[in-house]
């Protein structure tokens, strides 16, 4: 199934109108309304509110369990290969933060053995020692924190860099993977200026 018809399947499970569903959640009954028919693809706040309300994850929102790709089944010698899509938010700085839109840009597809909510265009070269370049793009996890060491999605002041997380007694330390860039060093009354997204879980790159 695809979100539109999981969306209008959800709403009318619980008895709910277009109307209805626009009031509970502040979307507009058009947006949801184009949404079921497939005219329009919900951006990453959107996905959020929803999954929120009917208390789902992303995943099944999106439907992202069903298989979208098979090649050649009962064919000897030949394997199918499952896929599903992970919608793709914008870019990701390695290096100093930038400006993203938190906005839908399409679908990538992605194998279903990893467990994601969406993923990122890396941009710049801090996170070189890690294997991840400018152009990669990497799998996030949605959570609000991530262990000691773990690479991480991090909005700050409206920006979205990716660094590894570090925890001290008095302090986060923000490392970036390329001894050319300093640590990001926020102490505990400044910890309100940074919020992790999400653990970054894989990495897609071109052979070149």
């Amino acid at each position: 199934m695809e979100f539109k018809d999981i969306l209008k399947s959800l709403r009318t499970e619980k008895g709910l109108s277009q109307t209805d569903l626009a009031k509970i959640t502040g979307l507009t009954r058009s947006a949801i309304g184009m949404y079921e028919v497939g005219k329009r693809e919900p951006n990453f706040e959107t996905l959020e509110i929803l999954a929120d309300f009917f208390n789902v994850d992303m995943n099944t929102l999106l439907g992202k369990n069903s298989i979208t790709n098979k090649l050649a089944p009962n064919v000897h010698g030949l394997y199918s290969i499952n896929t599903r899509k992970i919608p793709l938010l914008g870019k990701i700085a390695c290096g100093k933060p930038i400006m993203t839109e938190e906005c839908f840009e399409g679908y990538v597809q992605a194998g279903t053995n990893i467990r994601v909510d969406f993923c990122l265009v890396a941009k710049g070269d801090s996170m070189i020692n890690a294997r991840i370049y400018d152009g990669d793009i990497v799998f996030i996890r949605q959570q609000p924190e991530v262990e000691n060491g773990e690479i991480a999605a991090i909005l700050i002041d409206g920006g979205v860099t990716l660094k590894r997380v570090y925890y001290y007694d008095t302090s986060i330390e923000l490392r970036a993977e390329n001894p050319k860039y300093r640590p990001m060093i926020f102490k505990k009354d400044e910890y309100h200026q940074f919020k992790i997204l999400g653990k970054a879980i894989a990495f897609q790159a071109d052979i070149v």
